[in-house]
């Protein structure tokens, strides 16, 4: 079979099957490289470039899709080529795979063991943001998960959940148990003051009507920090401040 020249302007000048749109239909999807599936979301190239020298000098600047998922926006202009349209249909692909991925994890009904199973559900979704975003796991009285939402979306270095919300939310859902989960963008997963206090806030607000607050989960990069295992909740549920 020939094989396009790398060095081609135009993709419509490489033989039929080589091409990245003519071969996912014949072939599949998983017959494409990495470059070649953003290539198809991309379009065309540009003057001197085709679709798929564009994305290949987009995985030379990002690396991996994970690392374009939670991007300023002024990285992808920086790029020759990349106009509005296309860093939205990229963005848009990135997060429909992120929900996917979301709401398998739900359909299974993922069960919830640990601070292990919370870091490996919830931690893709946010342990690359570069602001805190607070989710909040509802789980029934097996530990199997309802659903997972966001509570709040706060500054870089703050944000600020709402107890009342989050448990009229879990009352709504019939949630035996929460599990709060948020992200800090510097990487460090201490928890601060404020955390430690919020906390204690939550639990005491959703002991009164019997929802169990089960943890607090807190991300950075690929480390977390549990208030359950570091032993900051005690038997009834309550939280020790140190």
């Amino acid at each position: 079979m020939a094989k396009p020249d790398i060095n081609s302007r135009n993709i419509k000048s490489w033989p039929k099957d080589d091409r990245p749109r003519e071969r996912l239909l014949s072939s599949g999807e998983q017959s494409l490289s990495n470059s070649e599936l953003l290539a198809i979301l991309l379009n065309s190239g540009v003057k001197g470039e085709s679709a798929v020298d564009l994305a290949r000098n987009i995985f030379d600047k990002f690396g991996t899709f994970r690392n374009m998922s939670h991007t300023d926006i002024r990285d992808w202009q920086a790029i020759k080529g990349l106009g509005p349209a296309k860093i939205c249909r990229i963005k848009a692909a990135l997060e429909i795979g992120r929900r996917f991925r979301e709401n398998e994890i739900i359909r299974k009904k993922a069960r919830i063991l640990s601070s292990k199973d919370i870091f490996s559900v919830v931690g893709p979704q946010i342990r690359d943001l570069k602001t805190e975003m607070f989710k909040i796991v509802f789980l029934d009285n097996s530990n199997n998960i309802i659903s997972i939402e966001n509570a709040a979306k706060g500054t870089i270095n703050h944000t600020v959940p709402i107890a009342r919300e989050i448990i009229h939310s879990a009352l709504q859902k019939f949630a035996a148990s929460i599990i709060c989960v948020h992200n800090h963008p510097s990487g460090s997963c201490l928890p601060s003051d404020e955390d430690k206090q919020f906390t204690k806030e939550l639990a005491q607000a959703a002991n009164v009507l019997q929802i169990k607050l089960l943890d607090h989960v807190i991300i950075g990069g690929e480390n977390y920090y549990s208030f359950l295992d570091s032993g900051l909740f005690d038997q009834t549920g309550n939280v020790r401040l140190s």
